[in-house]
């Protein structure tokens, strides 16, 4: 039974009818309660921009756990990336910026790979004094270098704009069949629009590091032994694998990744550096790690359903409402599902939530913003708590490993 529970989120067929029900489900809602703002071209482009960070710490994730470290550094990994990416693109311009960022990122990954590789220092250890440092440095570096170049100890001076396009052809089409108001074609329509409109060419970049980070895991060499080293080091080094190489690359990767995730807030979502400007999205893109199964597509959904909340949340407050019933309608379809397929646990889980959501639709007339606000965490931690079950990490992630031990 639980394989079978299992397969129905492994087949492509079933998930391309889920997302189906699922836009016809916010279309539906949509125009029941107005809150228009849910499948909107802003929300899309906002849910893109608030996801490229996350999917960058989240791949930058991928790759350490592949390798067998945990890299809980990932949040001041980014800070890093915020701060050298305001600071040189504010002295040589954007581009140097991201160049910056890559390469301290790299050097704050191999870092965090000789504590944990080399020196053996507990891999939670090691992340959480990389973001304590990386946290006080930045705080430190600003007080010196910002104030007299017009910035101050916790904002840079403004850093010259990356270039943005929109696709040609393609945005037109859509924007004037969203214009139309049809059901569904247009909410799907709007939600293309907002992808293809005002588009950095650095969110075109980062994005090619989902099918670049699948094809060197699945298809290279260096992504079989980075796995193998993962799963069964001292299998590995008996096959000749170099171990303590392979996790070094991966590690410094790993921080290159989450570094360019910070550097993308600094110059593309905005262009300063603002302290506490990562905001826990390191901690986030490691949970899209765990969401995705350790694979780059899983961590791209994953990243795209929490760049969702957060964009919702910083938008339409009513929006936050009506998704809480698309779900609730969602969960009592899923509810239905389970229960005529004698599921009876998730059944009763799915149709727990659906009387929840009817319950808050009724009885709640006003969200707090508290509660807005810690929507996108509230509902990392819901899909966690779901997924937990189906998981199958990297079987020696996080175990410390010594050369030629037994």
């Amino acid at each position: 039974m639980k394989e079978k529970t299992k397969s129905f989120f492994k087949s492509p067929a079933r998930i391309t009818i889920l997302i189906a029900i699922v836009f016809f489900i916010i279309a539906l809602v949509e125009n029941i309660t107005g809150a228009v703002d849910i499948s909107s071209p802003g929300t899309s482009g906002a849910t893109l921009r608030f996801a490229i960070p996350l999917l960058m710490a989240g791949l930058g994730g991928l790759w350490a756990e592949r390798a067998g470290v945990i890299n809980i550094g990932l949040e001041g990994m980014m800070i890093v990336g915020t701060w050298t990416a305001a600071w040189f693109g504010y002295l040589h311009g954007p581009w140097i910026g991201l160049l910056a960022a890559a390469i301290f990122g790299l050097l704050s990954g191999l870092f965090h790979a000789i504590l944990t590789v080399k020196i053996g220092i507990d891999q939670a250890v090691s992340g959480l004094a990389i973001n304590l440092i990386a946290a006080g440095a930045a705080r430190y570096l600003s007080g010196i270098f910002f104030p007299p170049v017009g910035g101050d100890r916790t904002v840079s001076p403004p850093v010259e704009t990356l270039p943005t396009f929109t696709v040609p052809v393609v945005a037109p089409f859509f924007q004037s069949i969203d214009e139309k108001n049809i059901f569904l074609i247009s909410n799907i329509s709007g939600l293309i629009y907002g992808i293809t409109t005002d588009l950095s060419v650095v969110t075109v970049g980062l994005l090619l590091f989902v099918p670049l980070t699948s094809w060197i895991l699945w298809r290279s060499k260096f992504g079989l032994r980075m796995r193998f080293s993962g799963e069964n080091p001292m299998a590995a080094e008996s096959l000749g694998i170099n171990v303590y190489m392979t996790r070094y690359i991966a590690i410094s990767v790993s921080g290159m990744m989450a570094s360019l995730g910070g550097a993308y807030l600094a110059l593309v979502a905005s262009s300063v550096y603002r302290e506490g400007q990562t905001a826990g999205r390191g901690f986030i893109g490691l949970a899209t790690v765990i969401f995705g199964n350790w694979r780059p597509s899983g961590v791209f959904a994953g990243s795209i359903l929490f760049g969702f909340t957060d964009a919702l949340r910083v938008r339409q407050s009513e929006s936050v409402m009506a998704m809480i019933m698309a779900a609730g309608i969602l969960a009592g379809l899923l509810s239905l599902y389970f229960a005529l397929a004698r599921k009876w646990k998730p059944a009763g889980v799915s149709g727990g939530i659906a009387l929840f959501a009817l319950w808050m639709n009724l009885r709640v007339t006003n969200i707090p913003q508290e509660f807005i606000t810690a929507f996108p965490n509230l509902a990392t931690l819901i899909v966690l708590t779901f997924l937990a079950q189906r998981l199958t990490p990297p079987a020696m992630a996080g175990m410390p490993y010594r050369r030629g031990s037994e």
